[in-house]
């Protein structure tokens, strides 16, 4: 029986940080972490809702939360900045507006900061968004994922795997398919791996998309 751990857990204090980064009272963990979920939904609903672009990504890659006694600091690390930053200040302002009526019991003030990657397809959340997004228009899975693993390859990335679970193509039995370029050695501690789950809702029903990128090695 195989013994499954995630990529990111597994390197915890290693070659991999916390993405949220705060300490809190045992009887408060709970609440703290449900106010982490719902910055991150809000942020993601509002970027889905009014920047999304043409190839179906939504351009984030990862959010950050830093909290302090008086102060929370959400960092928003995105592919495609210049969507989000058109309408600046406006469109941040109004952001952080519908993050803090979201958290009504919040108390001190919300701060959020864009930071643009240099590299979008070489993380693993957008690219699961533009395989996502080539999956609902109807694209072939195969040309879909080779399309990503050339896109993955440009940003510079030593390897890279992709994983799609579910009724592919609309067949009646549900199964694995999945494609590998390069080196992606999950069992090494020092290996940096990006990596990231993702749900895409098709109209034959719902499909999984696993990605482990290989960055580099400490």
């Amino acid at each position: 029986m195989g013994q499954k751990i995630n990529p990111l857990g597994f390197r915890l204090g290693t070659t991999q940080s916390h993405h949220s980064l705060w300490f809190a009272q045992p009887k408060n963990y709970s609440e703290s972490l449900q106010e982490d979920e719902k910055i991150r939904d809000c942020i993601k609903n509002y970027v889905q809702k009014n920047m999304r672009i043409s190839s179906g990504v939504e351009g984030i890659a990862r959010i950050k939360i830093q909290k302090r006694i008086d102060l929370i600091q959400v960092i928003i690390y995105m592919g495609f900045p210049k969507l989000l930053i058109e309408g600046k200040p406006r469109r941040i302002e109004e952001l952080q507006m519908n993050v803090q009526k979201k958290l009504n019991c919040m108390n001190g003030k919300l701060n959020i900061a864009i930071t643009r990657i240099a590299n979008p397809y070489g993380h693993p959340n957008i690219l699961a968004e533009f395989i996502a997004g080539q999956l609902k228009n109807r694209v072939s899975f195969r040309k879909a994922m080779k399309k990503a693993i050339e896109l993955t390859e440009q940003a510079g990335t030593k390897g890279v795997q992709v994983q799609i679970a579910g009724r592919i193509d609309g067949k009646e039995i549900a199964r694995v398919e999945w494609i590998r370029e390069g080196r992606v050695p999950l069992q090494t501690i020092r290996a940096k791996i990006d990596y990231c789950s993702y749900t895409v809702r098709t109209i034959y029903g719902v499909l999984g998309i696993k990605i482990w990128i290989f960055v580099n090695e400490e």
